[in-house]
Parts: structure tokens; sequence; C-alpha cells
């Protein structure tokens, strides 16, 4: 099993695309690694097409120092974990601490509120493009794109892309 001993936090929110949070979730945990789902509370969470996810922990007793990685679905659920301070400081946390931090589609958004983007190249859904360059980052149109710790991708076909580079990030 690849991600053998591996410990990854997803974060949740109202309003998340299905697929960005469960193929991660799935994937990860098909490849050994102990998956955690962590939200502002730990509560249920529904996302854009109702589909209920549980919380296994709050963002606020929550150690970063615990997880090897943290992955940040889109949807529009990243607008709302942006309010919330503890899961901005999470992404934070991860950023200075080296982890690897990936987000897809409007997961960038909390790269850009945790000041995690800035000089740093980037992909993301194309709405919020001029938000990341305006938070300094450097745009490519690209399925996924790595910069040292930071992973991004676009949209829900490039999840194939996005989960080999975080397994390869993970394995290295």
């Amino acid at each position: 099993m690849q991600l053998k001993g591996k410990k990854i936090a997803i974060l949740a929110e109202n309003l998340y695309e299905d697929l960005e949070l469960w193929y991660p979730l799935l994937r990860f945990k098909e490849a050994g690694a102990k998956v955690r789902i962590v939200g502002p509370k730990a509560e249920t969470y529904e996302s854009k097409h109702g589909y209920p996810v549980k919380a296994d922990k709050a963002a606020d007793n929550t150690k970063i120092s615990e997880y090897d990685a943290v992955i940040i679905p889109g949807g529009y659920a990243p607008d709302h974990m942006r309010r919330s301070q503890p899961m901005v400081q999470l992404v934070r946390q991860a950023n200075q601490q080296g982890k690897i931090l990936a987000a897809i589609c409007h997961g960038g958004w909390m790269l850009a509120s945790a000041d995690a983007i800035r000089d740093r190249k980037f992909t993301c859904f194309f709405a919020i493009r001029d938000d990341l360059i305006n938070a300094g980052g450097e745009y490519l149109d690209r399925e996924v794109v790595r910069d040292e710790n930071i992973i991004t991708s676009r949209t829900p076909t490039d999840l194939p892309a996005f989960c080999r580079e975080i397994i390869a990030a993970l394995t290295e």
C-alpha cells in the first residue's frame, strides 16, 4: 500500500464539490492512508448536490503536525471555509511546516486566504484565477501544477492527475 503510515486531512464545509472530496478520500484510503475529514466544527456538511460528509474533527482541535498532507476540495465550500479563522490557520500552518498542501478548483481561495500562494505557480478553476494572481501567484493552465509543497488542479476531470501527484509527493 503506497500510503501506509501517512495521515491526510481533507477539509470540508457546506457546498463542497462531491467528486473533489470523495474521489481523494476513497483513493487515499485505498492506498493505505488514514484520512480524516476536518471542518470548522465536527458536524455534517452537505455537498453542492446534498451529499453529506461528517467531519471527524473541528479545525481548532486539529494539530497539523500530526498530518502529512491537507487536501482542499472545491465547489463553493472554500468561500465558507475561509470565513473560519481556525480553518485558515490550519492551511497556513500546513504551508509553514512544508506539509503537502493540495487544492483543486475553488480550493485555491483557501491558499490565497492563508497567504500560501504568493510567489508560487498554480492552477485552478478559471473563475478564481485573477484572485490567486492578485494574491501573488503565477497561473499555469495545466491539469496539475506542483510548486514545492503546493499541488493544484482545475476541475473534477483533473482528479486522476491531482491524486497521482499527491501520492508521488507523499512517497518521495
